[in-house]
């Protein structure tokens, strides 16, 4: 079980080092503007999970939908809800807000993106 476990956070570090570059101006659409990006977050080797990051605009929105297996990019005005977070993702110029998935995972995912992890509270 713990095997498992270790598999699956490894997994989704690697996942998660794609969506870093997705969003870290590298490889990806650059991110710029204001609002926030709801969307579905997947790759070849994790999720899917829904996410809200700001800030962004509604062009990087876009983009970001259409990174890796990415899905259902809507892009909104204001903030990112809270209501359903599970934690966020602190990358520097933007956060990235889990709303589903396991929050161990999540954490060794965003620390590969060279985040800082914020547990829900």
């Amino acid at each position: 079980m713990k095997s498992i476990r270790i598999l699956g956070a490894a997994l989704l570090a690697i996942a998660s080092i794609n969506v870093a570059m997705a969003g870290a101006h590298t490889g990806g659409p650059e991110i710029t503007g204001e609002g926030a990006c709801t969307f579905i977050q997947e790759n070849m080797f994790a999720g899917p999970f829904d996410v809200c990051q700001e800030p962004v605009g509604a062009e990087s929105c876009t983009g970001l939908g259409n990174a890796d297996d990415n899905a259902n990019a809507v892009h909104s005005d204001g903030a990112c809800a809270t209501d359903k977070l599970v934690g966020t993702c602190d990358v520097g110029a933007s956060k990235v807000h889990y709303l589903s998935g396991d929050a161990d995972g999540l954490e060794i995912g965003c620390g590969f993106q060279g985040g800082d992890w914020i547990p829900a509270s």
